[in-house]
């Protein structure tokens, strides 16, 4: 199983048997994590190191545990309180981290490129937790393990992505990922939030939510990002789930079987009712969250390997 990959910065850089490679390799680290001894070695010896210079839960959790489970010697640093906020620059930081010898480095920042910028300059394998609005490749892969093991395959599918694209990191990772996996995307969403632009990727766009919904069989909601808005992209909160939320009535018209996603965290009421978000029939939110602990296993895994292949 090959990765010929130094780092995971985004989706856009991974072939077809890249994004598979991964995927495979996390259905093995789905079977561990549902056993009684959730541990491996591979990564025994080696530093993982976690910065999120943006607030996170579900995903720092993820990497965390991820690391834990595979052997790591893990440290989360909190970029909140750190020398960053007195003045020190991103190269600054890396020439400090490059002192202190880790093997894998975990990034969140809330601007784009900036996980590249830093990749460039430290020596160990970088993984990349979002930055600003261009990607968060792990959330796609795991996403994207979600589909395969409900729907049996990942190619040649309707997926519906709804909402806040214009300022999703996980919309554009998922559509790159589900483009070069041959699925049909359809983005939904008022025009303030689903810009004519993302035409360019190959998806339809539609501001009807009930037209764009129709025969799909996956149908994946975004978060509306209110911290990256910055003027009136929706009359109300109330109005936008009137149109844009979905709900039982909305879902009816996609297929019989169409599945229920979402990244996280949820507003309910505002992007998808509360009770069709728990119903274990439709929804498979929860899912997402185990796969996305075996996503990043696997993800480290195959970046370990190439660490001790060039030493």
């Amino acid at each position: 199983m090959r990765f010929a990959h130094r780092h995971l910065l985004g989706i856009e850089h991974l072939s077809q048997s890249d994004i598979t490679a991964i995927l495979d390799l996390a259905e093995k680290y789905v079977d561990l994590n549902r056993q009684s001894t959730k541990h491996s070695d591979v990564l025994a010896g080696l530093t993982q190191i976690n910065m999120f210079f943006e607030n996170s839960t579900r995903t720092q959790a993820s990497f965390e545990l991820a690391g834990k489970r595979l052997g790591a010697d893990v440290m989360n640093m909190a970029m909140q309180a750190s020398s960053i906020k007195k003045g020190e620059t991103l190269i600054d930081t890396a020439m400090t981290l490059n002192a202190m010898h880790p093997d894998l480095l975990v990034v969140r920042h809330p601007h784009s490129g900036a996980v590249d910028l830093l990749a460039q300059k430290v020596n160990c394998a970088v993984l990349n937790a979002g930055d600003g609005r261009h990607e968060h490749p792990t959330q796609a892969l795991l996403d994207a393990l979600t589909i395969r093991r409900a729907k049996g395959r990942l190619h040649r599918l309707n997926i519906a992505i709804c909402g806040d694209v214009a300022h999703s990191r996980v919309a554009r990772s998922n559509l790159i990922l589900l483009g070069k996996m041959e699925n049909r995307i359809r983005l939904i969403g008022p025009p303030t939030l689903v810009p004519a632009q993302f035409s360019e990727f190959g998806a339809e766009i539609y501001d009807d939510m009930r037209e764009g919904l129709k025969d799909v069989d996956v149908v994946m909601m975004l978060r509306l990002q209110k911290e990256r808005m910055d003027g009136g992209f929706i009359p109300s909160e109330r109005e936008y789930y009137h149109r844009y939320g979905l709900d039982a009535a909305k879902l009816a018209l996609a297929k019989p079987d169409a599945i229920v996603m979402h990244p996280g965290p949820m507003n309910r009421g505002v992007e998808i009712d509360g009770t069709l978000a728990d119903d274990i029939n439709r929804s498979v939110i929860q899912e997402q969250v185990e796969m996305g602990v075996a996503v990043r296993m696997a993800a480290m895994e195959l970046l370990a390997r190439n660490l001790s292949e060039a030493a």
